[in-house]
């Protein structure tokens, strides 16, 4: 009987979910744009609509208060795991040539990063349909209702692209994708078919995905053969020479010299560079990032996230070179 009872209460403990009302103006107005503007045919958006699922579990995963602001510190320790260091080495070993062919070691480690950060090689890649995390943010928040209906749109258009099912497709519950954590947009614009089979699939294909990580920060503007970032030092622990306010190439090379940052670097004086301060365990920590540490933040606006990324990456290089794989 007190098994029953914890089942009981168990199957109680689920976030509803209810059928979208197509009815609804705002969804017979996204009904209308895609006939009208990109040429789906009425009767199969109405169908697929109504078997998309408003989630309360989605606007509670958006809606949820933000955690408390992690150290620098602390936040690192959560990628730079033995563990994850040692799957990013299986990962490298497992697809070498097509890493090997991005054409800058710089760059093949970050995308190795960056998977990493984000879905620990493929293996938390989120577990709601996309179509429902989009149709319930395109309209029942109203916060950013208009940003997530135009994802809804280019995940469609998606779809008819690239044969994805579209009742199938999983992601997290902002509609982010596959390996790389595409959203709709991304996929479009950046994903390849590296593996030449004629569709960009960054769910099964880790070619394309490995590709399409590399063809996003190109598409930012990578620069080959150039540094990621720097360790620095600072003459003084008065910031307030510095506008830490924003992820921007705000100073450049000499100016951060001039204002007491010693840092290393074969850079030219006048290349763009950017003050980055972490909370270490024994307090600032100071790096100078370059134009190829501010892609990574158009890839995630955050600079623990890049530096995560670039940390990952090189660990993993380290790994393997000190194992001699």
């Amino acid at each position: 009987m007190l098994r029953f009872h914890f089942a009981l209460l168990a199957s109680c403990l689920c976030f509803p979910a209810f059928a979208l009302d197509i009815t609804r103006p705002e969804v017979r107005a996204f009904i209308d744009e895609m006939e009208s503007a990109h040429g789906f045919d009425r009767r199969e958006v109405e169908s697929l609509l109504q078997q998309a699922k408003t989630q309360q579990a989605i606007l509670d995963a958006i809606s949820r208060p933000a955690e408390r602001v992690i150290p620098w510190h602390e936040y690192r320790a959560r990628f730079l795991t033995e563990v994850r260091i040692h799957q990013g080495a299986d990962f490298t070993l497992a697809h070498g040539e097509r890493l090997k062919a991005i054409g800058d070691e710089r760059l093949a480690a970050t995308v190795v990063g960056i998977l990493g950060v984000e879905t620990s090689f493929g293996r938390i890649t989120g577990r709601y349909r996309v179509i429902d995390a989009l149709a319930t943010l395109a309209f029942d928040y109203p916060p950013r209702a208009p940003f997530f209906r135009g994802e809804l749109v280019q995940f469609l258009l998606l779809s008819r692209e690239e044969d994805v099912d579209t009742l199938k497709a999983l992601g997290s519950y902002a509609g982010a994708m596959g390996a790389p954590q595409f959203i709709s947009t991304s996929y479009r614009k950046y994903a390849i078919d590296a593996d030449g089979d004629g569709k960009r699939d960054l769910w099964n294909s880790w070619d394309d995905v490995i590709g399409s990580v590399a063809n996003y920060l190109r598409g930012f503007g990578w620069q080959d053969g150039e540094p990621v970032i720097v360790d620095a030092t600072l003459k003084s622990h008065d910031l307030s020479a510095f506008d830490l306010t924003k992820i921007a190439l705000n100073e450049t090379v000499q100016s951060l010299r001039d204002k007491g940052v010693e840092f290393e670097t074969t850079l030219p004086p006048d290349a763009p560079a950017m003050l980055v301060v972490g909370d270490g365990k024994k307090g600032p920590e100071y790096r100078v990032g370059f134009t190829n540490f501010y892609v990574i933040t158009r890839y995630n606006r955050s600079t623990m996230y890049a530096m995560a990324v670039n940390d990952l990456g090189k660990a993993i290089q380290g790994f393997m070179r000190d194992a001699g794989k």
